[in-house]
């Protein structure tokens, strides 16, 4: 935890959106795609503890929608 949250959540963003990026790339295993996400989901109960719902709403709905979208999809769709 840094002097300045608003550091903190910066460094959370920048991890979203890599994790938004390996969810993307299709060589990237989806198991390691659930760690990397539950490392995500457990830094930011770690410091800002009583916004967690906020990262389940804002994070993880996005991270399902790549997956569906990008993961699950055929050929056609991509």
């Amino acid at each position: 935890m840094t002097l300045d949250p608003r550091d903190d959540m910066r460094d959370l963003q920048r991890k979203a959106d890599r994790l938004s990026c390996l969810i993307l790339n299709s060589e990237y295993p989806l198991i390691d795609i659930e760690i990397e996400r539950a490392s995500l989901r457990e830094e930011c109960a770690r410091l800002f503890p009583d916004r967690l719902w906020l990262h389940d709403l804002i994070y993880e709905s996005r991270f399902d929608r790549l997956i569906a979208d990008w993961r699950t999809a055929g050929p056609e769709k991509r």
